[in-house]
């Protein structure tokens, strides 16, 4: 996830039709071959149009749904004063932690919004760039 001044980026899904308007964190599957912080980075840069760092992970694995995956989580750093863009996504918004409930998550993200209000608390932004 991306996290500055307090706030997260929160992305609209597009597609599928039976995920179109539940929101996520940006990132994707790792490909063979790849580390979790290098997909990490690739999404990023794929989904955003952004150069990142990748930083700490945050909460526990996520099991997936499907049972053949698991959501982890890592806080980025945004590199160069990169702005991200939603390239594949259909909006993007970033959330204080007030603002959380705001937007329906995926069921994959919620256990990882349950553990933002720490991350997002003015003394909690070290992933900020």
């Amino acid at each position: 996830m991306i996290v500055t001044d307090g706030r997260v980026l929160a992305c609209e899904r597009s597609s599928p039709p039976e995920v179109a308007g539940r929101w996520e964190f940006p990132g994707g599957k790792v490909e063979p071959g790849e580390t979790d912080a290098q997909a990490l980075a690739r999404e990023c840069a794929e989904e955003l149009g952004v150069r990142v760092e990748v930083g700490d992970r945050v909460g526990p694995d996520v099991p997936l749904a499907h049972g053949r995956a698991v959501l982890r989580v890592f806080v980025v750093t945004l590199l160069n004063g990169d702005e991200p863009r939603a390239l594949e996504h259909a909006s993007m918004r970033w959330l204080t932690a007030g603002e959380l409930d705001t937007v329906p998550w995926l069921p994959a993200d919620k256990p990882i919004v349950a553990e933002l209000p720490a991350l997002l608390a003015p003394s909690g932004s070290e992933g900020a760039p």
